[in-house]
């Protein structure tokens, strides 16, 4: 496991277009996954201890999201031969396990995880509803235990935009796991 942490890439940044499907094999447009007010994206996957401690944060911000008019989606980059536990048929058993009721979708190719600039799982982006860059963080400042979270950076970022107000422009980066990249 090679610990990563997430590129800063500029705030204002227009969302790249992607269309990608779940595992079981249902298609979405990137541009049509939009709440009212934005779209919040996870590159996450199965088997990496960073992103395994957050699901559970990252679906009680969904569905706090979902009520302030953010919709969620999960990406998962990491769909490679050697790591078996992120194959589609696995993220079937995530969804169900976890009761995940926002679309887990599978980048294949990888390609999606490249436009985005996308580095490790998890690699966290909040778009408002122009498709800008609003927020490329961190959840929180201790993925570890969430009990000893003090700053919840990304459900402040969250409701700031939800509300219209300013998100904060001061952001850590996320780390995690680096991204299973396939050999060419």
């Amino acid at each position: 496991m090679t610990l990563l942490s997430s590129l800063k890439i500029p705030l204002e940044t227009t969302m790249p277009e992607f269309k990608l499907c779940d595992p079981k094999g249902n298609n979405y447009q990137g541009t049509k996954l939009f709440g009212e007010k934005g779209l919040l994206i996870v590159f996450t996957c199965n088997h990496c201890p960073y992103a395994n401690a957050i699901w559970p944060r990252v679906i009680n911000i969904a569905a706090e999201s979902k009520a302030l008019g953010i919709n969620t989606i999960a990406i998962n980059p990491n769909i490679h031969p050697e790591y078996p536990d992120d194959a589609p048929e696995k993220m079937i058993e995530k969804i169900e396990e976890l009761k995940i009721e926002f679309p887990y979708l599978v980048d294949k190719a990888q390609q999606v995880a490249k436009d985005f600039k996308a580095q490790c799982t998890p690699d966290i982006y909040l778009f408002d509803k122009d498709k800008k860059l609003t927020y490329h963080g961190r959840i929180d400042d201790n993925w570890q235990d969430e009990t000893k979270v003090i700053r919840h950076e990304l459900k402040e970022a969250v409701d700031a935009m939800a509300a219209g107000s300013q998100v904060e422009k001061r952001q850590t980066p996320s780390m995690g796991c680096s991204i299973k990249w396939l050999k060419k």
